[in-house]
């Protein structure tokens, strides 16, 4: 029997339910801030990932997934939205003096180990803001995150990391003092962190090696080498999430693993999860546009793995969310199928949801299905009915029963269905 690829992972009907969920509740939330939904190809040049994401990050080392199409050209999965977000707007010609505010959904590639809440196709949620300078952007973007938690019932499961990493400049200068402390101990660093201390050493910082991060506790701080405009920032941005009640904890440790971030980066994370506890990260990036061939121009965003915060609702909300079948229709006999495919499309323009029993079988058979669906109404059509112009509605829940007109079944029918 064939089975599906390594790391690339099945969502099932039980699943999709929560899955869905989660999905409309956040891109809600983005529409609410007056975010514009925008899709995006999932194969891309090769050469947007190396000059957008940076060619010495684990990402473009280790974990691309790379062909080449029959021209010749390098082309590979997306690993990540941001780029392309760019690469799209820049080629529409919708970023030079202009602002903008959009989000997309859709899978991701990278080629990782997999484990549970990662996976080499992965579903991401992004949210990226262009052409806005100052804080008050980072503070939306964040005051937004805390709403997809508080709409998902997740406020107190997780929590916010905050730090600044400075413009570019102020970033070189530390690199250079962070290498300067690190190369004489280089022999005591785990392997990733002696790989990056020469292609990424400020992901150094980020490492969970015990060691490692032992050897870090003398090292050179970044928040020394912050110039003046980076932390005035930074403090703004403080300063408004504590006037907004919004709490969070300043990691000097902090400085996410893409080349395009300057400034402001933060993490969402949960201790729910094991060591996946990362659900929501971003920053800004002012220098990306300018860095892909566009006009200099402010940016800042967030991406959201959709997989983890699926599996943090699944065990703060064990309850999975209402099933997708509202009333189920059952019927005495082959004939009446037309008249219970009519019963139903009405009620489908209603917005509620409904299956018509299939398969044959006795009302106690058709009964017993309707039960196992989810439903909360079975509706009953047997000859009397028919003649009748009436439907008797069984509550599956309460076990009631009772005969209605046509005309008053959608009255009968609770709202509740639906919510």
């Amino acid at each position: 029997m064939v089975q599906a690829v390594r790391g690339m992972r099945d969502v099932l009907p039980q699943e999709a339910r929560r899955w869905r969920l989660v999905e409309d509740a956040v891109t809600g939330v983005l529409r609410s801030f007056a975010y514009e939904e925008m899709q995006l190809p999932l194969l891309e040049f090769t050469e947007l990932f190396s000059r957008g994401v940076g060619e010495a990050t684990d990402i473009i080392e280790k974990e691309m997934y790379t062909l080449n199409d029959r021209d010749g050209d390098s082309l590979s999965l997306r690993p990540e939205g941001t780029a392309s977000c760019v690469r799209s707007l820049q080629e529409h010609g919708l970023l030079y003096n202009q602002t903008q505010k959009v989000f997309y959904t859709g899978p991701m590639f990278r080629y990782e180990k997999p484990q549970k809440g990662r996976y080499r196709q992965f579903s991401q949620i992004g949210a990226e803001a262009f052409g806005f300078q100052g804080p008050d952007l980072d503070v939306e973007l964040l005051l937004m995150c805390a709403e997809f938690w508080r709409v998902l019932g997740l406020t107190d499961f997780v929590q916010l990391e905050l730090n600044t990493i400075g413009a570019q400049a102020s970033r070189i200068k530390y690199r250079e003092a962070l290498v300067a402390f690190l190369m004489p101990l280089r022999e005591q660093l785990d392997e990733d962190s002696q790989r990056r201390l020469t292609t990424n050493p400020m992901r150094i910082l980020d490492s969970k090696n015990e060691t490692t991060q032992a050897l870090l506790a003398d090292a050179p701080s970044l928040a020394d080498y912050v110039d003046d405009d980076s932390l005035a920032h930074f403090n703004s941005l403080c300063a408004s999430l504590d006037e907004g009640g919004l709490t969070y904890v300043v990691n000097p440790r902090l400085v996410r693993g893409l080349d395009y971030y300057t400034h402001t980066v933060f993490e969402w994370t949960t201790n729910a999860l094991g060591s996946q506890g990362t659900v929501c990260a971003g920053g800004r990036y002012d220098g990306l546009v300018e860095q892909l061939g566009g006009k200099a121009t402010p940016g800042a965003g967030f991406a959201m793995g959709v997989d983890r915060i699926v599996l943090l609702h699944e065990q703060v909300h064990q309850d999975l969310p209402n099933p997708s079948v509202d009333v189920y229709v059952c019927f005495a006999q082959e004939s009446m199928m037309r008249a219970a495919q009519l019963l139903a499309q009405n009620l489908r323009e209603d917005q509620f949801r409904v299956r018509v029993h299939m398969g044959g079988g006795n009302f106690k058979k058709q009964l017993k299905r309707a039960d196992g669906s989810g439903a909360r109404w079975a509706l009953i059509l047997g000859e009397q009915e028919l003649v009748d112009g009436t439907v008797t509605v069984k509550d599956l829940q309460t076990g009631d029963q009772e005969t209605v007109t046509n005309a008053a079944l959608r009255g009968h029918i609770s709202s509740e269905t639906t919510s």
